[in-house]
């Protein structure tokens, strides 16, 4: 019975291994490089209390026309860091009638809206207001 088994089926690490391959034959490069460099990034960015801006929340400041200045920037990194020592994960964060919805943990600004739409937040555990 045992060498059945193993004739038929494979093991996880070979089934793994065969996906790995799979994948970086059809993309051309490894995922686990991509997904390396992001986690990377991202923790160097932590660790230098850089903010970043996800593509979505980039794309809402353009369409709406949204430029922030440098004292603008420096009080959302600010109500970042604020957000974070409260122990918030996800906060809204007001900077001049300008609203963020700020992913604290990975200090990544998910979207931001302006005066002239409705303010309707969900999925939030905190706000800080600058």
């Amino acid at each position: 019975m045992n060498h059945i088994s193993q004739t038929k089926y494979s093991t996880i690490e070979q089934m793994t291994g065969q996906l790995l391959n799979k994948r970086t034959v059809q993309t051309g490069q490894a995922d686990t490089n991509n997904s390396f460099q992001r986690i990377l990034e991202n923790q160097y960015a932590i660790q230098n209390n850089a903010l970043k801006f996800s593509k979505h929340a980039n794309e809402r400041l353009q369409s709406r026309n949204i430029d922030l200045s440098e004292e603008q920037l420096n009080k959302l990194s600010a109500g970042t860091r604020k957000a974070q020592e409260k122990g918030i994960s996800e906060s809204l964060v007001m900077v001049d009638n300008i609203a963020f919805i700020v992913n604290v943990k990975n200090s990544t600004v998910i979207t931001a809206l302006d005066e002239g739409e409705d303010k309707i937040f969900t999925n939030i555990d905190g706000a800080v207001i600058m």
